[in-house]
C-alpha cells in the first residue's frame, strides 16, 4: 500500500524542497551564468553586438532584457486562469508538472542554439523562462498546505538552501566539462556548453520526480481555522474565473492593510533584486570586460553564499520578526547597488557578488514566508499565491524592460543600476508601514 503524507509530515516537507533543487538549475545555468555568457558571446562574434529580431535592430543584450521581461509578462497574464482552474478541480500537481516539463524541454532544446538563429534562441529561451516561472506558483502555493505557519520560514529557506547546492553541484560538473573540454574531447568550449543545457534539462525533469511522487500522495486536511468552500464543478468560467478570483483578492486587499502594503512594497523592491540576479553576468560581461572563467567564480560566490544568506536571514526573523529581517535586506540591497555603479576593478566586483549571495536567498525566501504568514484563512491558496506571482512577475518585467531601455538609451548599464536603486527605496518606505506584529513568527 503507498504512503499518504500527511501536512507536516517530514518526508513530504525534504521532498516538496526537492522542486528547488530540481528547478533551480535553470535560473544558474540557464539565466546566470552558462546561457547570459554564450548567448553575449554567440551574438557579438556576428554583428558586433547588434541582433535582428522580428524587423527590429536591437542591442543584443537589451534584446535579452527584453525576452526575459515578454516571458514574464505572458506568466503574469496566464498565471491566474491556471490557478483558479487548479483551484477549481484541486490538480495544482498537473499545472506544475506540465510547467516543469515545457521548461526542461525548452532548456534541452537551446542546444541547438548557436547565435545565428536569433529567433529560435529567444523564442526557446522564453518557453524556458515560461516554464520555470509558471511551475512556481503552484510549488509556492504548497507551501501553506504542507506546514504550519510557525515553521514556514524554515521550510522556505530549506527549499531556497536546497536549490542553491543542487543548482551549484550541477554547475560544477558542466563547468568542468567546459574549461576542460580538450580532455573531455572537444575541440572547443561551444559543444560542452550546448551540452550543458541538455543536462539541464534532465536534471531539471529528472529530480522532479521526487515532489511529484510525495505531492501526488499528499491529503490535504486543513487546519480548524481554514475557511473550506463547497466543492466546486469546472465549467467554461473556470477559464476566466481566475482573473475575477484575481480581481476578488484585490478588492479584498482593502481588509487587510498589512498584507496590502507588502504587495506593493515587494512589487518595487523585487523588481530590482530580479533585475540584479538575471542580468549580473551581463554586467560583468560588458561593463567590467571579465573572461569566462571570473563570471563563473562570482557565479559560484554568489551560489554558495547564498546558502549561508538564506539561513542567516531565517534565524534573524525568527529573533526580530519578518519586517526587521527584509529591511535589513533591503538595505544592503542599496548599498549594493551604489558599489556596482562605482565599480572598476575585478576584486570590487567580487566583493559585490558577496554581498549579493548574502541577501539573495534572504530576501525571497522571507518574502514568501512572510506573504504566506498575512493571507487570511483560505482553503483557495493558489489564487493568494497566483496574485502574489503575479505581483512578482509584474515586477520583474518592470525591473528588466527599464533596465533595457537605459541600456538602449544611454548605452551604459551603470546607469540602469541607478534606477534599481529608486526601486529598494520606495520598496524600503512602504514596507515601514507594515504592522510587525501581523508578521512575527510565533511563539
Amino acid at each position: 500500500m503507498k504512503a499518504t503524507y500527511l501536512r507536516n509530515d517530514k518526508k513530504l516537507i525534504n521532498r516538496w524542497a526537492m522542486y528547488d533543487w530540481a528547478n533551480s538549475v535553470y535560473s544558474l545555468s540557464i539565466t546566470t551564468a552558462i546561457f547570459p555568457i554564450y548567448y553575449s558571446s554567440a551574438t557579438r562574434s556576428i554583428n558586433n553586438g547588434t541582433v535582428h529580431f522580428l524587423g527590429r535592430e536591437y542591442n543584443n543584450n537589451a534584446l535579452y532584457s527584453y525576452a526575459l521581461s515578454f516571458s514574464f509578462l505572458i506568466v503574469a497574464l496566464i498565471s491566474p486562469m491556471l490557478s483558479s482552474i487548479a483551484d477549481y478541480k484541486g490538480n495544482k500537481l498537473s499545472f506544475m508538472k506540465f510547467f516543469c516539463y515545457l521548461g526542461a524541454l525548452s532548456c534541452a532544446a537551446l542546444y541547438w542554439f548557436t547565435g545565428a538563429n536569433i529567433t529560435f534562441g529567444i523564442i526557446t529561451f522564453v518557453l524556458a523562462s515560461i516554464g520555470f516561472a509558471g511551475s512556481i506558483v503552484y510549488y509556492n502555493a504548497y507551501l501553506k498546505e504542507i506546514v504550519d505557519e510557525k515553521d514556514q520560514d524554515r521550510v522556505s529557506a530549506k527549499g531556497f538552501s536546497m536549490g542553491y547546492i543542487g543548482s551549484v553541484i550541477l554547475l560544477i560538473l558542466n563547468l568542468a566539462m567546459i574549461i576542460f573540454y580538450v580532455p573531455f574531447g572537444f575541440s572547443d568550449e561551444s559543444m560542452p556548453t550546448r551540452i550543458s543545457f541538455l543536462m539541464v534539462g534532465v536534471w531539471w525533469a529528472g529530480f522532479a520526480q521526487i515532489p511529484f511522487y510525495a505531492l501526488k500522495r499528499f491529503r490535504y486536511i486543513p487546519p480548524v481555522n481554514d475557511v473550506i468552500h463547497s466543492p466546486r464543478s469546472v465549467t467554461s468560467s473556470s477559464f476566466l474565473g481566475g482573473y475575477s478570483e484575481l480581481r476578488k483578492v484585490w478588492f479584498q486587499l482593502k481588509h487587510y492593510r498589512s498584507l496590502k502594503n507588502f504587495l506593493i512594497a515587494f512589487f518595487f523592491y523585487n523588481s530590482a533584486v530580479q533585475t540584479v540576479m538575471y542580468l549580473a553576468t551581463i554586467f560583468g560581461t560588458d561593463e567590467l570586460k571579465l573572461d569566462q572563467t571570473r563570471l563563473i567564480i562570482t557565479v559560484l560566490i554568489i551560489q554558495l553564499v547564498a546558502i549561508i544568506g538564506a539561513t542567516l536571514f531565517s534565524r534573524i526573523s525568527k529573533r526580530f520578526g519578518n519586517i526587521f529581517s527584509i529591511t535589513v535586506a533591503i538595505f544592503i540591497w542599496i548599498g549594493i547597488c551604489i558599489a556596482a555603479y562605482f565599480v572598476s576593478t575585478e576584486y570590487q566586483f567580487y566583493g559585490i557578488a558577496f554581498a549579493v549571495g548574502m541577501v539573495m536567498g534572504g530576501i525571497q525566501s522571507m518574502s514568501r514566508s512572510t506573504y504566506a504568514k498575512l493571507v487570511p484563512p483560505t482553503k483557495d491558496t493558489a489564487s493568494f499565491f497566483s496574485f502574489y506571482d503575479v505581483t512578482e512577475k509584474l515586477a520583474t518585467v518592470f525591473g528588466t524592460a527599464v533596465y533595457g531601455i537605459i541600456l538602449e538609451l544611454t548605452g551604459t548599464m551603470r546607469n540602469s543600476v541607478l534606477a534599481l536603486i529608486l526601486f529598494f527605496i520606495v520598496g524600503l518606505l512602504l514596507i515601514s508601514t507594515i504592522k510587525k506584529e501581523k508578521v512575527l513568527a510565533p511563539e
